[in-house]
């Protein structure tokens, strides 16, 4: 049984800064658009009643506005539409681009709950617990179907989506507990899959962390999947290794046997544990076999965190 009432507030609480500026924007546009709505209501009954046709036999006379009025009630209503767009540019890419310093956790999305690792190693499902001050980047997959990760205090939603990860950002600024919820249909459960987020003051976010069971940091389990999946046998860094080096490889570019080039993001080293012939590095062979269904889905993460830290400055 859902922890929340059925009904979702028509405005709810506003818990980050973006969802103040969301809000911002929103009441904006609703303004403007009542403003010309009654203002055109208002024009349309003066023009009825000012020019209607009091006799039968009245014909109408042909009017041209003059240039200035053509011109007023173009540029007015562009200049406007510009504001807002531009507006509405600046609050999407602040929503979309996370900080540098965001702290990075994993969610899982799955028929019917949500699974979060930390970076700290602890895990929780359908809970999440986060230091309030601090920007959270929470990078997404699906192990089924498509999901929604949705909290209506902090203004963000963004898809989750099975063989891939997506992302998004927050800062909490407000202490207190926040509804988690999916906004795809996702199945039978769907309207039960919730959760709840807890933002604390960071000191208590220490001691919470502190009060679980020890854990292990991502990066470190990761090293010992990676060993334990023979990946250190080929991905050496050294001359004549088999497998290209990963040191460094997360961020930057990595060219292709074919002559094409992208970026390493997460996306490209899932797609290489689980596809690796799918881009052949420049100068390897295609030795490497396929991990799918040989790792799950805490097991890529664990392998592309510990990926991600090699040849970083500590």
């Amino acid at each position: 049984m859902s922890v929340w009432p059925d009904q979702i507030p028509l405005f709810p609480d506003r818990a980050t800064a973006i969802a103040r500026e969301v809000d911002a924007i929103y009441f904006f546009g609703l303004g403007i658009a009542t403003i010309f709505s009654i203002l055109v209501a208002v024009l349309v009954a003066y023009f009825a009643i000012r020019y209607r046709r009091r006799h039968h036999d009245e014909v109408g006379q042909r009017e041209q506005a003059p240039a200035w009025l053509e011109l007023v009630w173009s540029i007015i209503p562009l200049g406007i539409l510009l504001f807002m767009f531009a507006w509405g540019a600046d609050v999407y890419f602040k929503a979309r681009r996370a900080p540098a310093n965001a702290v990075e956790y994993y969610a899982t999305g799955k028929q019917w709950m949500w699974k979060f690792q930390h970076p700290q190693g602890n895990r929780e499902i359908n809970d999440l617990h986060v230091p309030v001050g601090v920007p959270i980047k929470l990078i997404m997959t699906s192990e089924d179907v498509i999901h929604s990760f949705w909290v209506p205090e902090f203004r963000v939603k963004m898809d989750v989506l099975p063989g891939r990860y997506t992302n998004l950002w927050f800062e909490v600024d407000k202490v207190g507990t926040y509804r988690l919820l999916c906004n795809e249909y996702c199945g039978a459960e769907h309207s039960l899959m919730g959760g709840r987020i807890f933002a604390m003051e960071p000191a208590d976010y220490e001691s919470w962390l502190a009060g679980g069971q020890p854990q292990t940091a991502l990066t470190k389990t990761g090293e010992q999947v990676f060993a334990e999946k023979t990946c250190n046998t080929c991905h050496k860094n050294e001359a004549g290794a088999l497998g290209p080096s990963l040191d460094g490889v997360f961020g930057n570019e990595r060219e292709f046997a074919d002559g094409t080039t992208v970026i390493a993001d997460e996306n490209y080293l899932r797609e290489s544990i689980l596809e690796p012939r799918a881009k052949l590095v420049k100068g390897y062979q295609a030795l490497m076999p396929t991990f799918q269904g040989q790792v799950d889905e805490e097991e890529l993460v664990l392998l592309i965190e510990y990926i991600k830290s090699l040849g970083q400055d500590e």
